[in-house]
């Protein structure tokens, strides 16, 4: 399994990316992690808190709001998670099926997904 970043900007709105940040790429996290003190430098309010399980099986309880993200051409309002203040962006499986975005592992790169089937 391969990790890597990407640079993502985010922002309250579709128009007003101006936070540009490097995200490691990370699909086996459902939401986007990103330092809570940037949310709060850009106005996001957290609307409740979900219960988590870490990778080291400690269970904790964050609070989560929503925020724009843009990668390249595209952009999405997406649910993330406050993180630690001053932590690493973490972008997660979500966002990026809400961008239509896969992961190519061997070229460490953001694809788009091409055709979605729907059912």
């Amino acid at each position: 399994m391969s990790t890597f970043t990407v640079p993502i900007n985010i922002g309250v709105s579709e128009d007003r990316l101006n936070d540009r940040l490097e995200a490691w790429v990370d699909t086996g996290s459902l939401y986007s992690w990103i330092p809570s003190d940037v949310l709060e430098r850009l106005g996001i309010r957290a609307h409740g808190t979900r219960p988590f399980t870490l990778a080291s099986g400690e269970e904790i309880e964050r609070p989560v709001g929503r925020v724009w993200i843009g990668i390249e051409d595209e952009a999405e309002q997406t649910i993330v998670v406050f993180g630690k203040a001053g932590g690493q962006a973490i972008l997660g499986a979500y966002a990026l099926e809400g961008l239509a975005l896969a992961v190519d592992p061997v070229n460490e790169r953001l694809i788009p997904m091409g055709r979605i089937h729907a059912f």
